[in-house]
């Protein structure tokens, strides 16, 4: 969609007018991440409320069940209604061959997890393990009503009622799981909580976009989405295989309340990367789809995403690192102290594993998708070999263990986020320097707020854990706020009239993907 010129009044000349684009992404990004906050805040008030009511060796176990429905997902054919949000053609017949597939795709995983489970208890050597995974065979009949919606609304950047479907779902999943593990139903409580999220959201999503159409299982015509699809499976695959190589690797050699910690650790260090920049992403393919469809170049548009990214992930991490015997005392109590070294580990090296998150949804948008697979290759390499030295021992003073694990994160993360960066720049006319430039004022703010909360923690201890993790939340963010303001006050001008839509001289201005 190429918008009409326009004339500005400072030189007379002719520039695109994006004021209407701009506005839709900025909408969009409103919604869709500002739903997604609100629905975060929901889980996580359950979610804490729930650990004080369960074990670790509860999480222990749900991770090992989650590790088989994630291994099983990558060919649940989402990747083909993804799709339909970057091609340039689209019409009702190929709505419905997408349909079709993800129904075929779809049924198949159900009958094969129903099959698999007793295999995956015998080798977790947990039986309980079998009868949850059977039960949960049922999320993937939802996926065909969540995945083609989802994507037919974001293909529109039309992201409201989706925020307002993910909002329902994620309140009921809150309440399924707080009132099952109130009355000790234990590791089901985690268990039916998803099932109850992911049929609420089937429903909602269904409704929402008037999905009407019907399956077509005869694929002429769809050659483009299908090689499109089936190279972002392979990612799909390639990620998992990184992503999910450590609790396979430590479900084996780790006692199980081990394994519950790092995960349920994990888990926390990943509400950042894990669950506030998908939605991002999401938004960010439809519109870089766009943009590229109007001929335009992505790289600016990227490096104002990067901007805004690590401005609210980096110093969360960062103040995560520092305050995590403090956050994991408060919040879960003591019983999960045992997480503290692996939170505050995990926080450390989440920057750069954000970074290398963000990169995907500008080269599939572009139509190259190859750059994709060949990072996500690199991750599947990179990760699960780092995991098992970790596990063996890593350094040889060093332990091994959950803690063996976050070494192997430490030395993973950036050396994958480098190879994504060497791969993705270059294809969106950047260089290293200019993200550099970019990101360089947010690492001296949070080195600014570091060796403030260190010398709160040092000069002014209160002794109490959750005054004294106020305290230094309240240091931490003053200080990095202030570096900002005083600092590159400009950026914070030019980051609040983006998000207003306006330059400094009341024109309408691009928003970033």
């Amino acid at each position: 969609m190429q918008s009409e010129p326009r004339l500005t009044e400072a030189n007379q000349e002719t520039v695109p007018d994006d004021s209407g684009f701009a506005s839709r992404v900025r909408s969009a990004v409103a919604w869709r991440w500002g739903t997604q906050v609100a629905a975060q805040i929901i889980t996580w008030t359950s979610t804490i409320l729930v650990v004080r009511l369960l074990d670790p060796t509860d999480y222990g176990l749900f991770a090992m069940s989650q590790v088989v429905i994630t291994a099983l997902a990558f060919l649940n054919g989402a990747s083909f209604a993804t799709s339909l949000v970057q091609t340039e053609r689209i019409d009702e017949r190929r709505v419905g061959q997408v349909f079709g597939l993800l129904l075929m795709f779809n049924g198949t995983l159900a009958i094969a997890q129903l099959l698999f489970a007793p295999y995956a208890a015998a080798y977790f050597r947990e039986p309980l393990v079998a009868d949850m995974l059977r039960l949960q065979a049922v999320i993937f009949l939802t996926v065909p009503f969540t995945a083609l919606p989802s994507e037919l609304l974001a293909r529109d950047l039309k992201f409201r009622k989706q925020g307002q479907v993910n909002m329902a779902s994620a309140v009921v999943g809150a309440v399924v799981a707080l009132a099952l593990a109130w009355y000790d139903f234990g590791v089901w409580a985690l268990v039916y909580a998803p099932i109850a999220m992911f049929v609420t959201r089937a429903i909602g999503l269904t409704w929402a976009a008037g999905l009407k159409v019907k399956p077509v299982f005869d694929p002429r015509g769809a050659w483009d989405l299908v090689t499109f699809g089936g190279t972002l499976t392979l990612c799909q695959l390639f990620w998992i295989i990184q992503s999910q190589s450590d609790i396979v690797i430590a479900g084996r050699l780790l006692p199980t309340y081990d394994l519950g910690l790092y995960s349920e650790a994990l888990f926390l260090t990943l509400i950042v990367t894990g669950r506030f920049i998908p939605p991002i992403n999401e938004v960010a393919l439809a519109a870089y789809s766009e943009l590229h469809r109007a001929r335009k170049s992505l790289g600016p548009y990227f490096l104002k995403t990067a901007r805004m990214v690590m401005m609210v992930s980096a110093p969360i991490y960062v103040g995560l690192a520092l305050t995590s015997e403090a956050a994991i005392l408060t919040l879960f109590g003591d019983k999960w102290a045992g997480m503290v070294p692996i939170v505050g580990g995990l926080a450390i090296v989440m920057p750069a594993f954000a970074l290398h998150l963000i990169c995907s949804p500008v080269t599939n948008a572009m139509g190259r998708p190859n750059v994709y697979l060949a990072t996500s290759v690199a991750g599947a390499i990179i990760m699960p070999i780092a995991f098992l030295w970790g596990v063996a021992g890593g350094w040889s003073d060093s332990g091994s263990g959950a803690m063996g694990l976050v070494h192997a994160w430490w030395i993973a993360a950036p050396l994958l986020c480098t190879i994504t960066l060497t791969m993705t720049l270059p294809r969106i006319g950047l260089t290293p320097l200019n993200l550099a430039r970019e990101l360089a004022p947010i690492a001296l703010a949070c080195g600014a707020m570091a060796v403030s909360v260190l010398a709160a923690q040092r000069f002014a201890p209160f002794g109490t854990h959750w005054i004294d993790l106020v305290w230094n939340g309240f240091v931490g963010a003053s200080v990095y706020a202030a570096t900002f303001w005083f600092g590159y006050r400009r950026l914070v001008l030019e980051t609040w009239n983006l998000l207003r839509n306006r330059n400094a001289g009341g024109e309408a201005v691009p928003a970033p993907a």
